[in-house]
């Protein structure tokens, strides 16, 4: 017996799902080594992984079945939950926040410890979408770009605090938003150039006052001199330096053996055949893409680039064909978010951009991260499942009117 509504389930996002599970998978086994060393055990690290894999299987599946309108309320009341945990890591001495790698960003809740910040970006890309949807006229344009610029700015500003990174991935999508909302250029561009500017300003201060005199920051924002040295050493000169093993380029350096290694071959050294995934610090999360490129080489690489544009180019055609505004926008939004991090993380695996800490969304070790996005799934799954049986009724109605028009023959 079929369920309600089963047969109106998206196949293709369904397949770029389970395609992302099957490669999360042999990369978990294939990058763990470090982990499973430490707990002298493969059932811990990768049992625990494989755990929230499931549950995010089972989460995409119920969430494709839940009408968009309750996701949509939903996202409000997620996005004041999440703002008071992301605020809640800027306290000091808070016993809830976990601080890991110098960073505050995790909470423990009754022995479950997660990210905020991602509950916030999930249900800000709800929220926006659906303020945006509500603009019906010029008026309307300017009334809900400061509405969601001041909503956006309030959630980020702790966001920003702790994952700098992550606060300018959700400023760019919240950016996108606006322009798919057709906000004019002059309001979105202003904003543009103002955090161009802030940003600049705040670079130099941090470089001049705290990094070169060798002097430690305090506060909330005390990572900021973490984030300009990294940015430092990126943009810095390539000369012999480059190739002297430090605490601080330990990373992009195996992480570039590693693309090396397995550019020696177009299928690189094959699955559970890596060697740099016992010197690459994290290699089962951030830099997990360069495990990836040695052990399946270039075309690995382009296969894996492919599912996450695939994944961009679906949720386009979903929305193209949609009818609901607020829908649609959430649609594009929660695509752009898994499709830019997913490049922004090769990008810094491959040494194209500065160490951000983003994950390769769904393949990168992290429970919080693999549930979330598997809620995106689920969204975007049931926006295609609404706009599938819509135009089935559609059709229906159009085939009805025309049986009752009656047939007039001459004499």
């Amino acid at each position: 017996m079929k369920l309600p509504g089963l047969k109106y389930i998206d196949r293709t996002f369904w397949g770029l799902f389970i395609t992302l599970i099957v490669v999360a998978i042999i990369a978990l086994f294939s990058a763990s080594s470090t982990l499973v060393y430490m707990h002298h055990s493969a059932l811990g690290p990768i049992g625990q992984q494989m755990f929230f894999i499931v549950l995010g299987l089972a989460a995409a599946y119920g969430i494709q079945f839940i009408p968009t309108y309750w996701v949509r309320l939903g996202g409000y009341a997620l996005l004041a939950l999440s703002t008071l945990l992301v605020y809640s890591t800027m306290i000091p001495g808070n016993p809830l926040v976990v601080t890991i790698n110098g960073a505050a960003r995790w909470v423990r809740i009754a022995g479950i410890t997660f990210q905020p910040s991602e509950l916030a970006k999930l249900s800000l890309i709800i929220v926006v979408a659906d303020q945006l949807a509500r603009i019906h006229s010029e008026d309307d344009k300017r009334k809900y770009f400061y509405r969601t610029l001041i909503i956006a700015g309030i959630v980020m500003l702790p966001v920003m605090a702790s994952n700098l990174s992550t606060a300018v991935l959700i400023g760019l999508i919240i950016f996108c938003l606006w322009i798919l909302a057709r906000i004019p250029w002059k309001y979105t561009l202003s904003v543009v150039g103002i955090a161009v500017l802030i940003l600049g300003l705040g670079y130099a201060i941090v470089e001049f006052a705290f990094v070169r005199p060798h002097r430690e920051m305090h506060g909330p924002f005390k990572r900021a001199t973490t984030w300009v040295a990294r940015l430092d050493r990126h943009f810095a000169d390539d000369g012999a330096s480059k190739y002297v093993l430090t605490d601080d380029n330990i990373q992009e350096v195996y992480s570039a053996v590693a693309i090396a290694r397995g550019g020696t071959s177009p299928i690189g050294v094959l699955p559970g055949n890596s060697k740099e995934r016992d010197y690459l610090p994290l290699a089962f999360a951030d830099y997990i893409f360069a495990i990836i490129v040695e052990e399946s080489g270039i075309l690995g690489a382009a296969f894996l680039i492919f599912i996450y544009l695939a994944i961009l180019f679906r949720a386009c055609n979903v929305s193209s064909r949609y009818s609901d505004t607020p829908a649609m926008l959430m649609t594009m939004g929660l695509a752009l978010m898994i499709t830019c991090q997913a490049l922004i993380s090769m990008l810094v695996a491959v040494g194209l951009g500065p160490v951000t800490g983003q994950p390769l969304p769904l393949i990168s070790r992290g429970g919080t991260s693999v549930l979330i996005t598997s809620i995106y799934f689920g969204i975007m799954m049931s926006v295609s499942r609404e706009q599938m049986e819509l135009r089935e009724k559609v059709e229906e109605t159009k085939t009805e009117s025309e049986e009752d028009v009656p047939i007039l023959t001459l004499e």
